[in-house]
Parts: C-alpha cells; sequence; structure tokens
C-alpha cells in the first residue's frame, strides 16, 4: 500500500489532482483510508492510474476516461465499445506521430541548412541551393515539408 504523496511521486502528480481523480470517481476499486483518514492506494488504484496517465497522453479528456472505466466496471457488456475505443485512439495517434513526423522532417532540413550555412559562413549559397542538389535524405525530408 502506498500513501497519497508517494503515489503522486510515482506518477509525477499532484496531491491535489490525486483527490480530485477519487472525488470524480476514477478509480474502480474505492481506495481505503488508515484509522487515521490517510488515504492508501493499492495495486488495482496503480493499475487504473497507469490507464488513466496513458489515455490522458493519448489526448482523452477525464470525462472520457470517466466513462472508459464505468465501462470497465459493467464488465462483458461494454467490451466492444472499450475495444472501439482503443482503435480510435490508436487511429488518433497515429495521426498525431504523422504530424510529429513532419515537424522532425522540417526541423532536421533547418538544421542541416543552417549547418551548410555557419560552414559556408553565408546563407547565400545554401538559400538558393535546388532540391535535386540536397542530400538525399535531406531532400527527402524537404519534399515532405514543402509541398
Amino acid at each position: 500500500m502506498y500513501n497519497i504523496g508517494e503515489v503522486a511521486n510515482m506518477f509525477q502528480l499532484t496531491v491535489s489532482t490525486l483527490r480530485y481523480y477519487d472525488k470524480i470517481g476514477l478509480f474502480t476499486e474505492t481506495i481505503k483510508r488508515d484509522p487515521a483518514g490517510i488515504r492508501k492506494f493499492g495495486d488495482a488504484q496503480i493499475e487504473t492510474l497507469t490507464v488513466i496517465e496513458c489515455l490522458k497522453k493519448a489526448g482523452m479528456q477525464l470525462e472520457d476516461i470517466k466513462r472508459f472505466l464505468d465501462w470497465c466496471k459493467e464488465g462483458d457488456q461494454t467490451i466492444e465499445l472499450r475495444r472501439e475505443l482503443f482503435y480510435q485512439r490508436k487511429k488518433e495517434v497515429q495521426e498525431k506521430m504523422q504530424e510529429l513526423q513532419n515537424v522532425m522532417d522540417f526541423i532536421d532540413y533547418k538544421c542541416w541548412y543552417y549547418d551548410t550555412a555557419c560552414a559556408e559562413h553565408t546563407e547565400a549559397k545554401v538559400k538558393n541551393i535546388k532540391p535535386q542538389e540536397m542530400p538525399e535524405e535531406i531532400r527527402a525530408k524537404y519534399e515532405r515539408t514543402h509541398r
């Protein structure tokens, strides 16, 4: 069992965030309290927090995460709903990853651009370079980001 401070540190959350999660009913199992009223988190709550934090990183709002966790409590009758939720998340995360890859390609191109300009001590030459004169890997990144 872990106290609220330990769990907050584990997940890099604030204690008030964990209290809020408890208040809005995100935990699938009730958090036990010791005789002094201190919350004690067990493995079930740790697993639930792992799911919550992953879904938050995947772009889900707490309201939607709560709905998912409620579906989990409902059992087998919601399996298809839960599966569909994860396929939708997967699609959205893949789209976000592609967006980020495009950003990284642009940054890689600009790093090459400025490395070349610094080596020449001027932008003059690199500013007018044609894509076919760029290194193949940089040209591909340039073309993907300059459509």
